[in-house]
C-alpha cells in the first residue's frame, strides 16, 4: 500500500483528499506541525508527497527544498496559485508535477497514479537493476549503498551481498551454507567465523544509520532478517 504525505492547512481538502484516496487503497497521513515538517516527513517515509505553497511559518517551496535534501520522493504541488511563474518555481525546488485548486478529483488521482508508476512500478527506470526498496530501505547495487531515512552509507562488497540476500529473505531463515556458497566461491578456504565477523559488522553499520537489531542469529540455522525499521 502505498503512503501519501499531505502537507495542506485547508482542513476541508485534507479531510476530501484523505476520504477519497482512503477509498481507493492508499494510506493518507496528513502533517500536524508545520514548524516540523521534514521531521514529520522523516518519520513517516512516504512514498509520495502533496504539497501546499501557503502555508504557515514556512511557504511549500521552502518545505521542498528541506524534503530534497534528504529524499528523492516524488512531489506534487497543490495550490491556488496559477500563475507560469509559481509553477516554474514549484519545479525549480524540486517538485515533480503541479494541480491547481479547484482541481477535479480525477486529474489528482490520475497524477498521483502515474507519478507512482513512473518512481516505483512499471516504468520505473532502473528501479530493478540498480536500486532494490524493502520498506523504505534503499540498496544501490552499482555503488554498494544502503540508504534509511535520508541516511547513506557505503558498505564493502561482502556487507553488501549479505544485507542483499537477508533482505530480499525478509523474515525468512538463510542457511550459513548458502551465505557461505554464494559470497565465497570456494568455502573450503573459509574460516567458519568469517561469517560471524562479516555479520557483526553488518549489523554495525547498519546502527550506523538508525537500523538496530534487524539481522538475528538462529542457533544451528542461520541468519535472519527482520524488519524493526
Amino acid at each position: 500500500m502505498y503512503k501519501i504525505f499531505v502537507i495542506e492547512d485547508d482542513k476541508k481538502i485534507v479531510n476530501l483528499i484523505e476520504d477519497r484516496l482512503n477509498r481507493y487503497g492508499y494510506n493518507v497521513v496528513t502533517v500536524k506541525d508545520y514548524s516540523n515538517i521534514k521531521s514529520e516527513f522523516m518519520e513517516e517515509n512516504p512514498h509520495l508527497v502533496l504539497l501546499d505553497i501557503n502555508l504557515p511559518n514556512y511557504d511549500g517551496f521552502f518545505w521542498c527544498r528541506e524534503i530534497r535534501t534528504v529524499s528523492n520522493v516524488p512531489i506534487i504541488f497543490i495550490s491556488a496559485r496559477f500563475s507560469d511563474m509559481d509553477q516554474v518555481m514549484a519545479i525549480e525546488n524540486g517538485g515533480d508535477d503541479y494541480i491547481i485548486k479547484p482541481f477535479s478529483f480525477d486529474l489528482l488521482l490520475a497524477k498521483i497514479k502515474g507519478v507512482l508508476r513512473r518512481t516505483y512500478g512499471e516504468y520505473a527506470e532502473n528501479q530493478s537493476k540498480d536500486v532494490y526498496e524493502v520498506d523504505g530501505v534503499y540498496l544501490y547495487k552499482t555503488q554498494n549503498i544502503v540508504e534509511w531515512k535520508g541516511e547513506k552509507i557505503e558498505l564493502s562488497k561482502k556487507e553488501f551481498a549479505l544485507l542483499y540476500i537477508l533482505i530480499s529473505n525478509l523474515n525468512g531463515i538463510v542457511s550459513r551454507e548458502a551465505l557461505l556458497e554464494e559470497l565465497w566461491d570456494d568455502m573450503d578456504f573459509v574460516d567458519d567465523n568469517t561469517l560471524s565477523v562479516n555479520i557483526a559488522r553488518l549489523r554495525k553499520r547498519l546502527e550506523d544509520i538508525g537500523i538496530y537489531n534487524a539481522i538475528e542469529t538462529k542457533r544451528g540455522q542461520g541468519y535472519s532478517m527482520v524488519k524493526t525499521w
